[in-house]
């Protein structure tokens, strides 16, 4: 994530989220008892930047000893996107500060639920109206 000239690098598989209240019923419809609101053992936010997830083992390539490839590290990718409203456990996320805004850390395997919004695709309903004129072909 860029902000300006300085550049916020998430490592491993660490989510970046940005803080929204907690509330009973939360913005996306999701309703919380209210021990858990009270206790405010669970938070909520918006994944604002994803780390590139958990790197896997490096594999012996006995039976290609010739070949002289740089070895790139290969990483298992998170389930969670940029744009995701997720519920964490507070106890894991760490709290900083970049540019004057506050953030969470926290890791994925502390993210109990994800909702994410359906892709919209710019200019959906024009490539729709010009595939239905495709009807008329003889293929």
């Amino acid at each position: 994530m860029q902000i300006g000239n300085k550049e916020l690098v998430v490592i491993g598989d660490r989510v970046l989220v940005k803080r929204e209240d907690l509330e009973e019923r939360t913005k996306v419809g999701l309703y919380l008892p209210q021990t858990v609101v009270e206790k405010e053992e669970v938070q909520s936010g918006r994944i604002m930047a994803t780390g590139p997830g958990l790197p896997l083992p490096e594999t012996p390539e006995d039976d290609e000893p010739w070949r002289n490839t740089p070895k790139e590290t290969r990483y298992l990718p998170l389930q969670v996107k940029e744009g995701d409203f997720a519920l964490f456990l507070q106890k894991a996320a760490m709290e900083i500060s970049f540019e004057g805004e506050k953030y969470l850390i926290v890791p994925q395997a502390s993210i109990l639920v994800v909702i994410r919004e359906p892709d919209t695709v710019v200019g959906e309903d024009e490539v729709l109206d010009e595939l239905e004129g495709l009807d008329d072909l003889d293929l």
